[in-house]
């Protein structure tokens, strides 16, 4: 695929993971299959599964955190990665670009494969970072939209943006759009955080529909709890960007 500047420019694709294995291999050879992609790293935050091996096995790189360091933290090791290749691959020219981020999740399986809509509009410099938003669920959630308000609230007030859906991780992301949301926000809070970072340095954002599918949050207690803590991380991701503006 070509840049706007028609240079050849390759997409590297992240996954963070933790525990995947069932999935892991699928959605490797997924993204793999997506044009334009020709270096997918895979982030396995401290699996106690075979997560790493089968997705290596699939022919993704693989990076490894020793213990569950959380969303971000996998994020931002696997970009890092990337940008290590790059420096190996460019050796001394400065010149060429650097790859767009595609940052994938690592339980979509076969249907990754449609991410690959998130990419033409960064590559045609349409847009610094593009999200991902999917249709129904084929097994409803538990959750009774409490995070979504109030992160959609959260980025509409902070930057104007109304998002379709604010926590979406499918994302596909220009170095320079990253490196200005960088640090990125903790945990649940990431996506929040890349969005507004994004918005609040002058940069486009574009939703685009992907026919996507992955696991659901249930609504017994770990469902919930897990809600808990995506609201906790929200919250707070939103109020340190409040606190930067001086809002309240």
């Amino acid at each position: 695929m070509t840049s706007t500047d028609g240079r050849r420019v390759g997409v590297a694709a992240v996954l963070p993971a933790k525990d995947e294995a069932e999935r892991i291999a699928a959605t490797v050879a997924a993204v793999r299959g997506i044009p334009g992609v020709d270096l997918v790293v895979v982030v396995d935050d401290g699996s106690s599964d075979a997560t790493a091996e089968l997705a290596r096995e699939a022919g993704a790189e693989v990076a490894r955190h020793a213990r569950n360091r959380g969303k971000a933290a996998a994020m931002t090791t696997g970009a890092a990665h990337v940008a290590r290749h790059e420096a190996v691959e460019h050796g001394a020219d400065a010149s060429l670009p650097s790859r767009p981020l595609l940052f994938v999740d690592g339980d979509l399986e076969d249907s990754a494969s449609n991410v690959a809509a998130l990419v033409p509009p960064v590559l045609e410099g349409r847009a610094d970072m593009t999200i991902a938003t999917l249709p129904p669920q084929k097994t409803p959630g538990g959750g009774r939209g409490f995070v979504v308000r109030l992160a959609r609230k959260g980025i509409a007030d902070l930057t104007g943006f109304e998002a379709v859906q604010p926590l979406s991780g499918m994302r596909c992301i220009t170095r320079e759009a990253f490196e200005a949301a960088t640090p990125l926000a903790r945990g649940w809070g990431v996506e929040v955080g890349l969005t507004v970072d994004v918005l609040l340095a002058g940069l486009r954002v574009e939703e685009v529909p992907c026919e996507l599918h992955h696991r659901v949050s249930g609504s017994d207690w770990r469902g919930q709890l897990h809600r808990a803590r995506q609201y906790r991380d929200v919250a707070l991701a939103l109020a340190r960007r409040r606190a930067r503006r001086g809002l309240r």
